[in-house]
């Protein structure tokens, strides 16, 4: 819950800040000259790029959401077995341990979308976001295809 409050959160942010930096951007096309109009287009762009980031986070955040929801039903999502540090942290040899079993299931079932999910969160386990965002990505493309 305090994830998802966050991202509204910096959401909301994020489009407050878009919109101070549209009316700048208006008004400087409206000071009429080639310099300003020139700036004031160039200041619009990075809104518009922001707006569609933040669009396609969101998107890749609830379809990510309802995956896991629709795991958790099954009684299909990955069980928290992971040793942690006194500080809580995840102990890196026993996230190594989970994501060498997760990865070994995801190549005996490479079509199935319930394992590349539990690959995601094992490489979030490992702290390799980049790959964890493309294994959920996969997992996503797969369910929608298998409808």
């Amino acid at each position: 819950m305090r994830a998802k409050l966050t991202y509204a959160l910096t959401a909301a942010v994020l489009l407050i800040y878009f919109v101070l930096v549209g009316s700048r951007g208006f008004m400087l096309i409206k000071a009429g000259t080639l310099l300003t109009v020139t700036f004031g287009v160039a200041v619009l762009i990075l809104p518009v790029i922001g707006l569609w980031f933040l669009w396609k986070n969101t998107q890749f955040v609830r379809r990510a959401n309802a995956l896991a929801a629709e795991l958790d039903a099954e009684g299909g999502l990955p069980v928290d077995e992971l040793k942690r540090t006194p500080s809580g942290r995840i102990d890196r040899d026993s996230a190594d341990e989970v994501f060498a079993r997760r990865k070994a299931e995801t190549e005996d079932a490479p079509d199935d979308w319930r394992s590349w999910f539990r690959l995601a969160v094992a490489y979030h386990d490992a702290r390799d976001t980049p790959r964890a965002r493309k294994a959920m990505q996969r997992a996503i493309a797969l369910r929608e295809t298998t409808g």
